[in-house]
């Protein structure tokens, strides 16, 4: 699995709007937030920017959360505290990762980005 590079002074994209879609429109493999119906390449090229760059806000907001809840699992002041170990296998990364996970999460808890 690949492993994003937590970051730490980007600012924050504010993401356009996710519309979810029917079920009928997402059984169809071909459907994706209505592009395939965009004519016009500009508009086309306008709208996936936007998605784009919506996707992308929304892993790094939901990397920062990661963060907290592995830096909370891993608090030693927890009885039931995780190890880097544990953490890797839950999350699906590698010890090492987790280890840097933790610490980005404990600085984001610190006063880093906040991820609430």
């Amino acid at each position: 699995m690949a492993e994003p590079t937590p970051r730490r002074n980007e600012p924050r994209l504010r993401p356009a709007p996710l519309l979810f879609e029917p079920a009928e429109a997402s059984a169809d493999p071909e459907h994706f937030f209505d592009l395939e119906s965009i004519d016009d390449p500009r508009a086309l090229l306008d709208r996936a920017t936007e998605l784009t760059q919506a996707f992308r806000a929304a892993a790094d907001r939901a990397m920062e959360f990661q963060a907290v809840a592995a830096a909370q699992l891993a608090d030693p002041r927890r009885f039931d505290r995780l190890t880097a170990a544990d953490i890797a296998e839950r999350a699906e990364w590698t010890e090492d990762y987790a280890k840097k996970m933790v610490e980005f999460g404990r600085d984001l808890m610190r006063g880093g980005t906040h991820a609430d």
